[in-house]
């Protein structure tokens, strides 16, 4: 799976705007994630935050230690960044270096990579986070993506 194009990484977080982010919404996003990692039999683990409160967390099969703290370095990339862990990655990309050699963060508690995504509230802008981590990180952000997109059809 490639990477979207920076337009296409924009694109998402201007249409993945919620009209609002409440703790049983949390939870219903959250579930989604498990539903949809269940069907694939992926190994992930899932987190979601709003402001400083982990609203949810699940580790399931195959899932390690490892995972929440790719989600810890991935989230606060969103948080520094205002946008998605692979958008911030891709944008260092595309100027011809990597996050690690130019963003003068510690890559032991800021990664780029896929998987961590701004929950941006109409009117309110970026107010949390969800994050995926334990597939390549492309399918990470896909996830988390597909997830966003359902939440907000229902």
């Amino acid at each position: 799976m490639n990477a979207p194009e920076i337009a296409e990484l924009e694109e998402q977080e201007r249409r993945l705007t919620l009209p609002h982010f409440t703790h049983d919404d949390a939870w219903a996003l959250g579930t989604l994630l498990v539903e949809l990692a269940r069907e694939r039999r992926a190994p992930v683990a899932i987190d979601i935050r709003r402001g400083g409160q982990q609203l949810f967390h699940a580790a399931l099969p195959g899932s390690t230690p490892d995972n929440d703290a790719w989600i810890d370095r991935k989230r606060r990339v969103v948080e520094r960044y205002g946008c998605s862990s692979l958008l911030v990655g891709s944008r260092f990309r595309a100027k011809g270096t990597t996050f690690e050699d130019s963003s003068r963060l510690d890559p032991d508690a800021y990664a780029a990579h896929g998987g961590a995504f701004p929950i941006a509230v109409d009117g309110a802008g970026v107010i949390g986070t969800v994050v995926v981590s334990g597939l390549p990180q492309v399918e990470d952000h896909a996830m988390v993506v597909e997830a966003l997109e359902r939440f907000l059809a229902d």
